[in-house]
């Protein structure tokens, strides 16, 4: 191990004794008391120098027999130590593939600053890699999720759509004015590849941990956002069956939905959600009928900033699920409409009524988020080993 305190917390001292690493609520840890020697010792762990050598430096400053030790103890019980060698085989391997690395070093960055363990971050995005995520739907927010998480690292990203990219569909990070007229389908596909940091891995690299080649996450984001605001329960029949974790987004009219995100026969899903809208609003399936007729259509409303910001918040979920976590649309709904731009949530409880069954099931699984729910869900995470 080389110990290094993360470089993605900004340090600086509260006072003679205490030091302040990180800014932010969320994620600032204060360590102390913390004396002037150990203070200049801490300086030197930047990654360069394994322990033996930190002892030696230690004894040269005057600092007594364990005092290193104790440091990089004590630093990593805190979660500030990162080890720049340490997440694997896979990280070893992303870091030979030198521009791919620099690319995703922001984001090992940022995991490191949540993720406690030395080497951690980069052993999870590293892992991502290997991962399989099908993004149905190539408008303004599908096609700029399918980049993102190719951008993310995730090395298989499949986008389904149909037709003709229409001028309505391009956006920032999405579908470019130059993909007007060409085949959705091809124009996303070419984005995608764009956005990875390198070339995406062999069919037989981008395989199912369970075995043989398979997804992680089907991240639906029809260009017509009713399909997410009220999706048809037909259509998730397969991904129900084969249990393959499934998360809606789009927009709809002025309103941004993400979530929820279904895990098969553990949290509730979209026959589930309309059972409960039915039996609160009697004239839901009338109303239905009528939205999914596609009689007078015309052009869907899509604000171009909502839709980017849908698609940022539905992609960093996905990356939460793929990296091992359970995200706060697991059996929930967020929503945001314009002008006012609150989130707002609405829990999703399974339906006793509705096949996919997950009624019945713990209620710790549908309310907690990342924690001891996690471990309720371990036939979905997706972690490095």
């Amino acid at each position: 191990m080389h110990p290094m305190i993360k470089p993605a917390l900004r340090r600086a001292w509260r006072d003679r004794q205490c030091v302040q690493f990180g800014v932010t609520p969320a994620h600032a840890v204060t360590l102390g008391p913390v004396d002037t020697a150990t203070g200049a010792l801490m300086e030197l762990l930047d990654g360069t120098r394994g322990l033996p050598l930190l002892r030696e430096e230690a004894r040269a400053m005057g600092l007594p027999d364990g005092r290193a030790e104790a440091l990089v103890h004590r630093l990593t019980a805190a979660g500030l130590l990162d080890d720049p060698t340490g997440g694997g085989p896979a990280a070893a391997a992303l870091r030979k593939r030198a521009a791919a690395h620099d690319r995703l070093r922001p984001d090992i960055a940022a995991l490191s600053v949540i993720h406690p363990e030395p080497g951690g971050a980069a052993g999870l995005v590293a892992a991502r890699r290997a991962i399989g995520v099908q993004v149905r739907g190539a408008g303004r927010v599908g096609a700029s999720i399918a980049a993102t998480l190719s951008a993310a690292g995730v090395g298989r990203v499949e986008v389904l759509d149909g037709g003709i990219t229409e001028p309505g569909d391009v956006a920032p990070g999405g579908l470019p004015a130059e993909a007007v007229g060409e085949r959705r389908d091809t124009a996303a596909r070419r984005l995608v590849r764009r956005a990875a940091p390198d070339r995406p891995p062999r069919a037989a690299e981008a395989q199912d941990p369970a075995g043989g080649p398979g997804l992680s996450l089907v991240v639906v984001a029809p260009r017509d956002g009713l399909a997410a605001y009220a999706p048809a329960a037909s259509d998730a029949e397969g991904w129900i069956a084969t249990g393959t974790p499934h998360l809606y987004t789009g927009v709809v009219e002025a309103t941004g939905v993400v979530g929820p995100l279904v895990l098969p026969g553990c949290t509730a899903c979209a026959g589930c959600m309309e059972r409960g809208r039915a039996e609160l609003d009697p004239g839901r399936g009338r109303l239905l009928a009528q939205w999914r007729s596609g009689r007078r259509r015309t052009v869907p409303a899509c604000d171009v900033a909502l839709a980017t910001a849908v698609a940022g918040t539905a992609a960093c979920h996905a990356l939460s699920f793929l990296d091992g976590g359970a995200p706060v649309t697991t059996g929930a709904r967020w929503e945001v409409s314009l002008p006012h731009l609150s989130w707002r949530s609405e829990r999703i409880a399974p339906h006793l009524d509705c096949a996919c069954s997950a009624a019945g099931k713990t209620e710790r699984r549908h309310t907690s988020a990342v924690g001891p729910a996690h471990d309720t869900m371990n036939g979905y995470t997706r972690s490095a080993e």
